[in-house]
């Protein structure tokens, strides 16, 4: 709902309800104009006691850039004024850290980042800038034109670090997004080529990060680093071996998406001020299959499971939208691209072969078993456990328990499950398999009202066999 509304609800009682906020990001916009802020600032004690250099991973759209803008208002020393009406009614606002409103800010965004040295000179370089006219009034009056003169996003930020080191400025460096060219560099076949060039060596990004943990040593105090995928950092390792990855942290399972709790919370709120046609144990029930049950530190299996926060506030909003009906779509088309923009690297399991494919043996057996990586190089994502890793950080998998003294994994929901299933049909397709779409709709529909799953693939898996057999000498092993 992006407009606030005074209207009558259930109670009758008339009151002006708090706007939903899906799809913002930005902390200040949230708080200033009345949107309805689920409270994560507990966590900003314990990002203080963990390490300086924070590296944490969570799939696209978990609320990864709302919790930055918010740690970045937390901690702006031009928003001492504001903290107050920005966090007095939030708990840290009642519980503050002395660190509160005592840093230099400068964020930086990768996701206009492409894979050349001059959209990242273009895209960070202008970051940088932008971070030096907030804080004209604290740096010495030519600094703007001395880093504009720079040229490089690495040369920019090695002169920022060091003209606050000498007036005795602390920086805190947020990153986000920070994998996001990776997709694109090793798309196509002599994409690994080039990453390795830019990741390696003398590459400009290992040198940009070479300058960040040079900063460390003076000015640049504290790092926040958020991503989808641990790849490009294992790559960058020895240029920032610094950083301490808390992605698979209990301490930290919970720090974005929301718990069942905080939806409970959410619909409780919204049923008190809209038409609400079914009780908030009823939503959770047709919510819970779709959006829930992500689990990304093994000691929380059977404690706390994770909800998609964007998929939720996109719910609540169609839900109140439509005055208390169900909406028609459970998933958002905005979840569907997303996906398919990572199906450049889901195509890397095994190149879909028909023994050793990851994702069939997920779909067939209902779980996998393998071993959780932490980081990897990006030329050895096609290996089991890694490929297993991308699909866990990406949300396509999660924490299952055990299995015969294994670590276990499953697609977590509904959303998820359609997406993987999208993408195996997808795969199909590409392949030139022809199906009778009436009679796969027929399946289709048998299979999500029935639970007849068996029928549905025989037929896919007979359509290939069949053009498998005029193909196969064709296509070749790799086929």
């Amino acid at each position: 709902m992006q407009d606030e509304k005074t209207i009558n609800g259930n109670t009758g009682v008339s009151a002006r309800a708090k706007r939903i906020p899906y799809g913002e990001s930005n902390f200040e916009k949230i708080i200033r104009r009345g949107f309805y802020y689920v409270d994560k600032t507990r966590y900003i004690e314990e990002i203080e006691d963990a390490n300086s250099f924070f590296f944490y991973i969570r799939p696209r759209r978990f609320g990864k850039s709302l919790t930055l803008s918010m740690l970045q208002h937390y901690y702006d020393i031009n928003k001492a004024d504001e903290f107050e009406e920005l966090f007095g009614h939030l708990y840290i606002g009642q519980h503050p850290t002395p660190n509160h409103n005592r840093y230099l800010v400068l964020p930086i965004n990768f996701a206009c980042v492409d894979a050349s040295r001059e959209s990242m000179d273009s895209n960070v370089g202008g970051d940088i800038l932008s971070f030096c006219r907030r804080y004209r009034s604290l740096l010495p009056p030519e600094t703007y034109e001395m880093v504009k003169e720079q040229k490089t996003a690495t040369n920019m930020l090695s002169y920022i670090y060091k003209v606050c080191s000498e007036c005795d400025l602390r920086v805190y460096l947020f990153i986000d997004e920070y994998d996001h060219f990776t997709n694109e560099i090793i798309s196509d076949p002599k994409g690994l080529d080039d990453y390795m060039g830019h990741t390696h060596g003398t590459g400009y990004l290992r040198k940009f990060y070479d300058a960040i943990k040079a900063g460390t040593s003076s000015s640049i105090e504290r790092v926040f680093v958020t991503g989808v995928s641990p790849v490009t950092m294992d790559d960058l390792t020895s240029g920032f071996n610094i950083g301490t990855n808390y992605s698979l942290s209990p301490m930290f399972n919970a720090l974005t998406g929301f718990t069942e709790e905080e939806v409970r919370d959410m619909l409780a709120y919204y049923s008190q001020h809209y038409k609400f046609n079914h009780s908030v144990d009823e939503l959770i029930q047709i919510m819970k299959p779709w959006y829930d049950n992500y689990c990304f530190a093994k000691e929380e299996y059977g404690h706390t499971t994770m909800y998609n926060s964007n998929m939720v506030l996109y719910f609540v909003d169609n839900y109140i939208r439509c005055k208390g009906c169900v909406p028609e779509k459970m998933i958002e088309e905005n979840i569907r691209i997303d996906y398919n923009k990572l199906r450049m690297l889901i195509r890397k399991d095994k190149e879909f072969s028909h023994d050793a494919s990851i994702i069939q043996t997920i779909v067939t057996q209902g779980f996998i078993t393998g071993m959780l990586k932490e980081g990897f190089p990006a030329e050895r994502i096609g290996e089991d456990n890694n490929f297993l890793s991308l699909l866990f950080y990406f949300g396509m998998i999660t924490n299952a328990g055990t299995y015969k003294g294994k670590q276990k994994f499953q697609i977590p929901n509904e959303a998820v499950r359609e997406q993987i299933f999208t993408y195996l049909l997808d795969t199909y397709k590409e392949n030139e398999v022809s199906f009778s779409m009436y009679k796969l709709s027929d399946l289709e529909n048998d299979m999500a009202y029935e639970g007849a799953w068996r029928p549905y693939m025989q037929y896919i898996a007979d359509c290939i066999y069949t053009f498998s057999s005029q193909r196969d000498k064709q296509k070749g092993e790799s086929y």
